[in-house]
């Protein structure tokens, strides 16, 4: 498939389905193309449709099932869109560096596939409000889900979920009352069975 060039050919591929619940339109808005008048469109439309729908189909879809409604703050970006975020300081990482990120339709490095959305949990986020309370969630995708990163935010526990070919399994934090790692592997908390974690967010 192409690049889009008309308002048909961007509506046809906004209607792509994901997963059960999601359309690729829904991931195509960004706050800093809207801003600087740039279009947030793939260069790879297939390759962005394929790495999304893993994203939603093996990670969005059973957490919403989990937990209802997803609110996506960002998620696809095109290399121009995450070019001038990056350039301008708007918390993006290079396109190298988010290449199988937030750029879905660009391999990284070793030529693998990923993809990448900042989401809130609002059922989560409305219930949950201390300071170490994200690490719930944390630990519940970790032992349900096949992600590949998560990084966590300190507003409304706002988080970027990855899914990726090669997952490397890590969960990072910038809330400052619990900045770093929560695990990787190698972490003596990695494996096992975290219920008594996340045990009071179910149900």
């Amino acid at each position: 498939m192409k690049k889009p060039q008309t308002v048909a050919k961007l509506t046809e591929l906004g209607r792509v389905q994901l997963s059960d619940t999601f359309f690729l339109r829904d991931f195509l808005y960004s706050d800093i193309a809207a801003i600087h008048g740039l279009s947030n469109i793939p260069d790879d439309p297939d390759l962005a449709i394929a790495a999304g729908t893993r994203l939603c189909q093996d990670l969005l879809e059973p957490l919403q099932d989990a937990f209802g409604r997803l609110a996506i703050r960002s998620a696809y970006r095109s290399a121009e869109v995450n070019a001038l975020g990056a350039a301008k300081g708007y918390n993006c990482a290079s396109n190298e560096r988010n290449a199988a990120a937030h750029i879905w339709d660009m391999r990284d490095f070793a030529g693998h596939m990923g993809a990448t959305a900042c989401i809130v949990v609002p059922r989560f986020a409305n219930r949950f409000t201390g300071p170490q309370d994200w690490k719930k969630l944390a630990w519940w995708i970790h032992d349900h889900l096949p992600y590949a990163t998560m990084e966590f935010f300190p507003v409304r526990f706002a988080f970027n979920l990855s899914w990726h070919e090669k997952p490397s399994r890590m969960v990072y934090s910038h809330i400052p009352e619990s900045r770093g790692y929560l695990t990787k592997p190698g972490m003596d908390n990695h494996g096992g069975d975290h219920r008594a974690e996340w045990a009071d967010i179910v149900g």
